[in-house]
């Protein structure tokens, strides 16, 4: 008996797994033939076994033979069911139709219900672009970045500017992609307004910790921003005209259920008004910016699909004939998505990316033109091999090539001698692989590794600086010369990624990650606002690499029936290799930018806390950031630590949306943020009889701004239509309403009572000048009224 039990358990041990199939394919929406980013396939009987679909709608899992009732479903769509046999690998599409939700069930998640708790996922962000549209708007034109800076742990630059800092760090610390084309100035207007039309976007994604190892660049963010595909089932155009400017994007199948073009434009036309001007110096004066999108698209089956995209944009602004200043970004970006079957997916990519500006001067005599920009070609590898329903496995490869352009000037006066500063190349190059592995029903992991590397290449020349010696002209022994494609200097390393998800029960998690980045590109500027002037340097023989690490925490839950998020997430971020400007330089015509600057190390660390309605009538969040960003660098306020410029210790975001009828609803935003750590003269002094102020670098950044709040307004009322294809609305939004005169700077100078900038003290009228303190607001209260339309 005893050897026949131990005969029994030996092949029982040893039996045979049940033959298992597998179950793949895309998810799409019916109307327009586009893929749903997200959407969940699951076995309806045992909602454990299935999937999400990856960035482009594909999907697949494993299952034993046998009949199964498969459930597709995505928030806003009406879930859909196939029962199947399955006896064979089967390959199932599912197209999902719009579902006409009831007012009371308004949803405005972009993702499934239950993502924030159940995925490995942290201190990450996705913004429905209807949403987005719906927000109150600067001139009416919606922006998603300032969209982004509603959210717990993304701040503002300030007042009217279109720069974010995520989590204590600097706004070129963020990695902007398009269409994965990365973009290098986000801002149009001087930073007025983001380059990114929400008509001719699809999906928007911020990771602000626990970052994927796909993703590399970078040590604070990234923007992962992607552009709709178009229609390929039917024509469909949508547009609309603002206050300051007007859109129109069109939606052309090309071959029906296999290609479509999407076309899409904007463009301002504050310069037509100009034309109006009494003033002829003022008819002759230009501004003006617009924004091209187009993607085209063909699957040549369902192996097989190509993606051509490309943006274009570009700012004017010129006085007369005195002064012109023009800047704008292009990116292309050419997909091939390939099965080699049904678990493995591949997408080759290669991208075109390139900024640039210029401006010239028109003097008597000594007029120039300045020309500045840089360029990057990029070629990536990235698979997703579904290894089976518990293991996912994510690897890839890339190579960019930059090259940098800091200015050329070429002056009107034969008798001047041009200037050219040095151009800049370099090779990055990258490998990763991570695996995002479900343990247990309870535990979830997603852990990789990137080893990325950076070579700077000539031609070059460097100069080399005596041993234990500041970095200065007079302490330069010898220059080296390095030939075109010569090794100047190599800098790589490892870059370990962890994301742990423990759940608590079904509707509660907790959730930890841990990220290194590497980022081999900074910006040299004194501005917190990202200007179009500033300069970026690579890392070459004396300036390193910055090294970010990040920890993090969280505890997440969700409420009546996912109707209600909480979140509350803890992290703390240390840097190494930090740039920061030595007291007195300046770095624009520098070329020898190692004489200017010095590095050390930064930290920050803070608590981000969320809570968030997403069904019914009315929904929104409102988030609060506690914060705290310090750095320390020799050379810079005496050796001592001191606050970065865009140190925020609170900031605070309440976004309202709530939908009075079928056709009219409301939105509303207030936001509140402590004043940017500035420096403050510490006295003055006389100079040829002018009041020049005196800063101590010694106290960089001891004062603050005064705090900046704002509260936003808007209603949206969905017009009647005699044809059933065209659909319009009017919005109308108040910004700023209660009139904040939030300052956007602080000028010290002499100022009299004829000045209307300078309020009367208490003391009676200042009959006399003298120094003070002057602020400038850039904006009151702005009302705005657009007009939106759309037909098939």
């Amino acid at each position: 008996m005893k050897f026949k039990l131990l005969i029994l358990l030996i092949l029982f041990a040893f039996q045979l797994p049940a033959q298992k199939y597998t179950i793949s394919g895309y998810v799409k929406e019916a109307g327009s033939g586009e893929v749903l980013i997200g959407a969940t396939v699951v076995d309806k009987d045992q909602p454990g076994n299935g999937m999400a679909t990856n960035v482009y709608g594909y999907y697949s899992f494993d299952l034993p033979q046998g009949e199964y009732t498969l459930k597709a479903s995505y928030v806003g769509y009406a879930s859909k069911e196939i029962k199947i046999n399955l006896t064979e690998d089967k390959s199932i599409n599912f197209n999902l139709e719009e579902e006409t939700s009831s007012l009371e069930e308004v949803v405005v998640s972009a993702t499934r219900s239950d993502e924030n708790v159940s995925s490995v996922k942290m201190s990450t962000e996705k913004l429905q672009i209807e949403r987005i549209k719906s927000m109150p708007a600067l001139f009416g034109e919606v922006d998603i970045v300032k969209s982004l800076q509603l959210l717990p742990g993304v701040s503002t630059a300030g007042e009217g500017t279109s720069g974010m800092f995520v989590r204590g760090g600097s706004s070129d610390q963020n990695l902007i992609l398009l269409d994965e084309a990365t973009v290098y100035n986000a801002s149009h207007l001087l930073g007025f307004f983001s380059v990114f039309n929400p008509d001719a976007v699809k999906n928007v994604e911020i990771y602000k910790g626990g970052i994927p190892a796909k993703y590399g660049g970078r040590i604070s963010s990234i923007l992962d921003i992607q552009m709709r595909e178009g229609n390929n089932q039917e024509f469909e155009a949508s547009g609309g005209i603002g206050s300051i400017s007007s859109r129109l994007t069109a939606e052309i199948p090309v071959v029906k259920d296999k290609s479509s073009l999407l076309l899409s434009g904007r463009r301002t036309y504050a310069d037509l008004f100009l034309t109006f001007a009494q003033d002829e110096n003022i008819r002759n004066n230009t501004l003006y910016f617009y924004d091209f999108n187009t993607k085209f698209n063909y699957r040549f089956s369902d192996k097989d699909k190509i993606f051509v995209s490309g943006y274009f944009g570009r700012d004017n602004l010129g006085f007369q004939d005195l002064f012109g200043f023009d800047w704008g970004n292009a990116t292309v970006s050419t997909r091939w998505n390939h099965l080699f079957n049904d678990k493995l997916f591949l997408n080759t990519t290669m991208l075109y990316s390139n900024f640039d500006y210029g401006f010239d001067v028109n003097t008597a005599g000594s007029g120039f033109n300045w020309n500045s920009g840089l360029q990057e070609y990029n070629l990536k590898f990235d698979f997703d091999y579904f290894l089976n329903n518990n293991n996912t496995l994510f690897f890839g490869a890339n190579a960019i090539y930059h090259v940098f352009a800091p200015a050329e000037i070429r002056s009107q006066d034969s008798n001047v001698q041009d200037f050219n500063l040095q151009n800049d190349y370099a090779v990055e190059t990258a490998l990763y692989i991570s695996n995002q592995h479900t343990i247990t029903d309870k535990l979830s992991m997603e852990y990789g590794i990137r080893y990325s590397s950076f070579a700077k290449v000539g031609p070059d020349s460097v100069s080399i600086y005596a041993e234990g010696q500041r970095k200065r002209p007079e302490n330069e022994i010898r220059t080296d010369v390095y030939d075109n494609g010569e090794l100047v200097k190599y800098y790589g390393g490892f870059e370990p990624r962890l994301g742990i998800r423990y759940m608590m029960n079904s509707k509660t998690s907790l959730k930890a990650s841990y990220n290194r980045m590497r980022q081999y590109l900074q910006v040299a500027t004194n501005a917190t606002a990202g200007f179009p002037t500033d300069r970026w340097i690579p890392a070459d023989y004396h300036i390193k690499p910055v090294i970010g690490d990040q920890v993090a925490i969280g505890y997440f839950r969700n409420l009546k029936d996912n109707a209600w998020e909480i979140s509350v997430e803890g992290y703390y971020k240390w840097l190494q290799n930090v740039v920061d400007f030595l007291p007195g330089e300046d770095v624009l015509l520098n070329d020898r930018i190692e004489t200017a600057v010095a590095d050390g190390i930064a930290w920050s660390y803070g608590a981000e806390f969320m809570l968030r309605k997403n069904i019914g009538k009315t929904t929104g969040w409102l988030s609060y950031t506690l914060s705290r960003t310090q750095r320390q660098i020799e050379g810079v306020a005496s050796g001592d630590p001191y606050l970065a410029r865009y140190d925020k210790p609170h900031d605070v975001a309440l976004v309202v949306s709530h939908k009075f009828s079928e056709r009219l609803s409301f939105s509303g935003n207030w936001v509140y943020a402590s004043g940017a750590a500035v420096t403050f003269p510490e006295g003055r002094y006389i100079m040829n009889g002018q009041n020049i102020p005196y800063y101590d670098d010694s106290k960089r950044n001891t004062s603050r701004m005064p705090d900046f709040h704002r509260m936003d307004l808007g209603l949206t009322y969905q017009l009647k239509s005699r044809w059933k294809r065209y659909n319009h609305e009017i919005n109308v939004s108040f910004y700023n309403v209660y009139n904040r005169k939030n300052p956007f700077s602080i000028e010290f100078r002499e100022v009299n009572n004829n000045d209307p900038n300078f309020n009367e003290s208490q003391d009676g009228p200042i009959t006399s000048t003298r120094p003070a303190a002057v602020k400038t607001a850039l904006f009151g209260i702005i009302p705005s009224v657009t007009y939106n339309f759309s037909f098939n």
